[in-house]
């Protein structure tokens, strides 16, 4: 039988303490009953000898702890799962919000998960097509792979998150895909967005939503992404799924973490953020992966914003080095009306060699996108030259270049929010680009290959 107490002895902020417990740990769920039948849960953030410290969900205010009851549950936060969690909204605690009726459960899982023993992690090595060119073509997602979006403050990353979650799929007639999505800390005008996108275009039918809008308590702010990841673990690797979790943003968990931090009195790190940031992003991160002898498999797109559009900030800092590259998004490319607005240079993943290829997108990906990324490099610099000397200072090879950069930035990277381009539209784009060129500036293509593809374009 489960004990009560009636020592709760201090409140501050949403923490509270409790005295004299017996047979509590870390992270174990909590009610604290009110005299007039009230419950709110919470759970154990430290041990110390006899004493308990509690974060409650709910928060503490109008609480009367003289006559409240604390009863330890004996168990961490869980999640009840099963198949028919695809279609569904719930919120950052894993309660239904869509007025549907609860999920009957298969199983219930700890929310923080099982560690995946490393020598039984499988290589990332499939592709996963999400119908974006710069992403598809360029900086291709993997199976298995964790590749987060740098974004910035006033960019369109929810719409770029959607257009993700809307287009993503695997190439196969006999693969299951399903799409976690987990909305940490936005506000109600963007939940509103995602849920009507998702249900306009069907995308909902193989979704699981949670959604943590930005009144919610800071500790459901830290439960909501080990929600998502507990059904995302549940579908890849007891039901065989291959599931694609987007969370956006963990700029806002990372911030809730800060405020729980500062709650509990701890020594501060970098600008604020608890020492132990990075072994807390890298629990999230590292839940993503393919396992030995097991169909399923997650692969994360983790959306944060950079504050001050800092490259260097703890958060983005910390992320790119957990996870296999990143896709950068640029001011200068939206303020010019280009979207989704991906900025290709600076962005890498870095298993993107593994699932491109024959038999895997086609055998002259690789090539095409050596050589998409050089020419649009040295178009950039002819841009930048033009810039300064003045077009007449650039030699016919230079013009060709720009030219090439103006229309790879115009037709490539802004397809926009609603075009679902296939990874054979993509190189076939690639290679009409390439006719901008003359054949003997692509070096980086075997001239096998420059036989079967390439043709040039007209000339203006």
């Amino acid at each position: 039988m489960l004990k009560e107490y009636k020592t709760i002895r201090e409140v501050v902020g949403p923490l509270m303490l409790v005295d004299h417990v017996a047979g509590v740990s870390y992270n174990e769920l909590v009610e604290i009953k009110q005299e007039n039948g009230e419950l709110r849960r919470g759970k154990v953030l430290e041990v110390n000898g006899d004493r308990a410290l509690v974060q409650l969900f709910e928060g503490t205010q109008g609480l009367k702890i003289a006559t409240a009851k604390a009863r330890f549950l004996g168990r961490s936060l869980e999640l009840a799962v099963s198949e028919d969690m695809l279609g569904r909204v719930f919120n950052g605690m894993g309660e239904p919000i869509d007025g549907g009726a609860p999920v009957i459960a298969d199983e219930r899982l700890d929310i923080n998960g099982q560690p995946i023993n490393p020598y039984a992690r499988d290589y990332p090595n499939e592709f996963i097509q999400t119908g974006i060119s710069a992403i598809d073509g360029l900086n291709t997602l993997v199976r298995g792979q964790k590749l987060p979006v740098f974004s910035a403050s006033g960019l369109p990353h929810a719409q770029l998150a959607a257009q993700i979650a809307r287009q993503a799929r695997v190439l196969g007639d006999d693969e299951k895909f399903a799409v976690v999505f987990g909305a940490i800390g936005i506000t109600y005008e963007e939940a509103d967005y995602f849920i009507k996108d998702f249900n306009k275009t069907g995308a909902i039918e193989r979704t699981v939503m949670f959604i943590n809008l930005a009144n919610d308590p800071a500790i459901e702010r830290i439960s909501t992404p080990r929600m998502a990841l507990t059904a995302a673990e549940y579908l890849a690797f007891e039901r065989g799924m291959q599931v694609l979790v987007i969370l956006t943003d963990i700029t806002n968990y990372a911030e809730a973490l800060r405020e729980t931090s500062a709650a509990r009195k701890e020594v501060p790190g970098r600008r604020g953020y608890p020492g132990y940031m990075y072994t807390d992003l890298a629990q999230i991160y590292e839940r993503a992966g393919r396992i030995h002898g097991c169909k399923g498999s997650i692969t994360q797109i983790p959306i944060l914003s950079m504050p001050e559009d800092d490259k260097t900030h703890p958060i983005p800092d910390l992320t790119g080095y957990i996870t296999e590259g990143q896709i950068i998004l640029s001011r200068e490319l939206y303020k010019r009306g280009y979207n989704p607005p991906i900025d290709v240079l600076p962005s890498l993943s870095r298993l993107k060699d593994k699932g491109i290829g024959a038999g895997k997108t086609r055998e002259d990906h690789a090539a095409t996108m050596n050589q998409l990324f050089s020419a649009y490099a040295q178009g950039k610099e002819a841009k930048e030259l033009s810039a300064i000397l003045g077009e007449a200072a650039l030699s016919d090879t230079d013009k060709l270049y720009a030219r090439f950069a103006a229309e790879f930035e115009k037709r490539y990277v802004a397809q926009g929010f609603n075009t679902n381009r296939t990874i054979q539209q993509t190189l076939d784009l690639g290679w009409e680009l390439l006719g901008i060129l003359p054949r003997s500036e692509l070096k980086r293509i075997s001239e096998e290959m420059l036989d079967k593809y390439y043709k040039p374009a007209p000339v203006e």
